[in-house]
């Protein structure tokens, strides 16, 4: 069977909870390969709505095993809050398992995510302050902390009052209180030993499962748009979303990846900080906001939005080879007679389908062109042949531009309002 690779093709926030969720449902294995609970997978189904961090959105399928990967940084408190959460809505989680060598999120990283960005002033980066850079910068530097060292109270403790003696006079420094060891290291145990077995060496998973033929889904975090190498740097996330990503952050052999969903909404959104050509501002922002409900499902920042922005995405297409795109939230440009469509940039009096670098495109200008809309509700459509013509022409243009065919189409937020 094939590894499959849902990924981001925008600035995140796509949709890709609910597309992991629907593809979950016939997958042996799912896995969260990267980042950590900076941003969240909004996910309808019968069970209600949920908000998902750290979780991998396959938990909903009670025959899937879940992995939180060794690429992504796991703050455990709150992990086992969104545990806590899905048990009482009666929920198992007893297929969850956190990879030993997944590095954790301790209480100083999320503190100094919050002073960096303080600092920053006007450069800020628009992060959601849970300490996931901070996390990563300590794992390059070889200052991390990973799972399995809760296995030895002993030498974590030890662990912890060797870092903060670094941090604490950053802290410091900043006008911060110092944090304890003693207090640090007692939450951080508390949650490890609810977790328990959890926390397991993931590698023996991934290999029992390629050998098997197990169906395997790799589910990533934010967008290409966001990547740390290819991105809008500085105004990336710490780690790298793309597929390629995945094998590294999952811990499977680049060649068994052979399904790649590219998500893209059918307009464009982002939280944070950077350069966003297509976004809508005033009211005419405001009121695709609000009609699409578009607020971050970690912080409830409202969403920028933006008209679809086929550069960004054939960008991503470049990166991941998308064997398919996956188009969520068609449903909202129904209330558009008329839909701005961007094909190109024009930089410094150059017209350009390639992505430029961040401060270039700081000054880049999306050319459009001008699609017809369908002004007309799809809820009740069950096939792809039974939507408007205008929607099909959106879709095909889609196609042609970013150069992947599409393969889902959304058109609601529940599991069931899906395309195929």
């Amino acid at each position: 069977m094939p590894v499959t690779a849902v990924v981001g093709a925008q600035w995140g926030d796509e949709g890709k909870g609910k597309i992991t969720d629907l593809l979950a449902q016939e997958a042996d294995v799912v896995i969260r390969f990267q980042g950590g609970n900076n941003a969240g997978h909004t996910v309808v189904n019968r069970h209600g709505t949920f908000k998902l961090h750290l979780v991998p959105s396959g938990i909903f399928n009670p025959d899937a095993l879940c992995v939180v990967g060794p690429g992504t940084v796991v703050n455990l408190q709150v992990l086992c809050e969104e545990i806590a959460n899905l048990e009482a809505h009666g929920l198992s989680t007893a297929n969850l398992r956190v990879a030993d060598r997944a590095h954790l999120i301790m209480p100083w990283h999320t503190a100094l995510d919050r002073l960096d960005e303080r600092e920053r002033g006007r450069q800020k980066l628009g992060t959601t302050g849970q300490g996931v850079g901070p996390a990563y910068a300590d794992k390059v530097a070889r200052h991390g902390i990973q799972a399995y060292e809760v296995r030895d109270e002993r030498a974590f403790r030890a662990r912890v009052a060797h870092e903060l003696e670094t941090k604490n006079k950053i802290l410091d420094r900043l006008g911060e209180e110092p944090l304890d060891a003693t207090r640090v290291a007692d939450a951080v145990l508390a949650a490890a030993a609810t977790l328990g077995d959890r926390i397991t060496d993931t590698l023996p998973i991934v290999e029992h499962a390629l050998r098997t033929d197990a169906r395997v889904l790799l589910e990533g975090q934010l967008g290409a748009m966001r990547d740390l190498d290819w991105g809008i740097y500085p105004f990336v996330t710490s780690s790298n979303p793309l597929a390629g990503g995945a094998a590294v952050g999952a811990g499977i052999p680049p060649r068994f990846i052979t399904r790649v969903v590219g998500v893209v909404k059918a307009y464009s959104t982002a939280v944070g900080e950077g350069p966003f050509p297509t976004e809508m501002r005033g009211r005419e922002g405001d009121a695709l906001r609000e009609m699409a409900n578009e607020y971050g499902a970690t912080t409830g920042r409202p969403r920028r939005v933006g008209w679809f922005d086929s550069v960004a995405a054939r960008h991503a297409h470049r990166l991941n080879a998308f064997t398919e795109l996956a188009v969520t939230k068609l449903d909202v440009l129904g209330a558009y007679p008329t839909i701005p469509f961007a094909v190109a940039y024009e930089v410094e009096g150059r017209r350009t389908t390639d992505m430029p670098p961040t401060r270039l495109l700081e000054r880049a200008t999306p050319v459009y062109q001008t699609l017809a809309g369908w002004c007309a509700p799809l809820d009740g459509v069950a096939d792809r042949a039974h939507l408007p013509a205008a929607a099909k022409a959106y879709l095909a243009k889609i196609e042609e531009t970013v150069g992947a065919r599409v393969g889902m189409v959304g058109i609601g937020p529940e599991r069931g309002a899906t395309l195929l």
